[in-house]
């Protein structure tokens, strides 16, 4: 009987040894379920890596045309606001308005590269984005700077010019004013949905900061003395100044998204890549440059004002 015992007390030890010695063995699998899983903690960060490229990279223009969809068939629709020489403005040209600028010059030049005809869609800057977005136009061209919060909306091509940001003041105010500070409950003039406007935020938060659809508004509002300040591109602050000597470059405002591009429909990768091509093949043969000097030179003569409505005033 105590031999049965015995017998029956070693088997139960046997069998509790046996269950520990599985211990170690579930032990030994967790870091196999854990490389298992580790795949799958890699991929998430996938979604926050670099988008994936154009598939219309290293393509010829040639070979992108045949997949580009024009908002009017066989002609290429540019949405612009046309009231920011040196950019888009109407010039008066052998006594009638013209529709000139480095930007239309650029627009015609992806036209003639596309093989077709250009419309050129006048209206406010800040309608430019929302008629792009629902297929209206197909380029936006009209001084884009790549601003990250219009990432969401349009995709923005290469760089074709490098310009700044200015304050604008009166000149009769130069000693009046030398910082922001100073404009601390007084009008500050910024286009609407532009990066002016963003800046005036920025830089003039205490500002009773004027939103205005047209710079030639905000220029007429300068002049008049409705608005102690502005915030205005380089190159138009630059050409409004040569027109209004009573107005002066204060200083340069500080900004680290330098440079005008062409606006895309979000998403359009066959688009992007025909404009870049364009565009760079604008800028290298020094074309650009030619735009760029004979704008200016149309600028620092009369223009006639552009309204919403679709008039014109000399």
């Amino acid at each position: 009987m105590k031999k049965l015992t015995a017998l029956l007390l070693a088997l139960v030890m046997v069998f509790a040894l046996a269950a520990c010695g599985e211990e170690p063995a579930a032990e030994s699998t967790a870091p196999g379920a854990e490389e298992s899983a580790a795949p799958a903690e890699s991929e998430a960060p996938a979604e926050s890596e670099e988008p994936a490229a154009n598939p219309y990279e290293g393509m010829s223009l040639e070979e992108i045309i045949p997949d580009l969809d024009f908002a009017i068939d066989g002609m290429l629709t540019v949405g612009t606001s046309p009231d920011f020489a040196p950019y888009e403005f109407y010039a008066i040209i052998d006594g009638e308005p013209q529709l000139a600028g480095f930007d239309m010059s650029l627009a015609q030049y992806i036209a003639d590269a596309l093989g077709v005809e250009l419309n050129v869609v006048p209206m406010d800057f800040n309608g430019i984005i929302g008629e792009l977005m629902t297929g209206n136009i197909d380029l936006g061209i009209a001084g884009f700077s790549p601003d990250p919060t219009r990432e969401d909306s349009a995709d923005f091509s290469d760089t074709y010019y490098l310009g700044g940001q200015s304050f604008v003041i009166r000149a009769a105010d130069a000693e009046k004013y030398t910082s922001y500070e100073d404009f601390d409950g007084l009008s500050v003039g910024a286009q609407l949905g532009s990066i002016q406007y963003d800046l005036a935020m920025e830089n003039t938060p205490n500002a009773n900061i004027m939103g205005l659809t047209k710079v030639t508004d905000i220029i007429a509002e300068l002049v008049s003395g409705h608005l102690e300040g502005a915030f205005i591109e380089t190159a138009v602050a630059e050409s409004y100044v040569k027109q209004y000597p009573e107005l002066m470059i204060a200083w340069d405002v500080e900004y680290d998204a330098e440079g005008s591009c062409v606006a895309v429909q979000d998403g359009d990768a066959a688009w992007l890549a025909a404009v870049n091509i364009i565009i760079n093949e604008c800028v290298d043969s020094g074309t650009m440059d030619e735009f760029i000097a004979e704008a200016n030179t149309l600028a620092e003569g009369e223009q006639a004002e552009w309204t919403a409505e679709g008039g014109l005033a000399g």
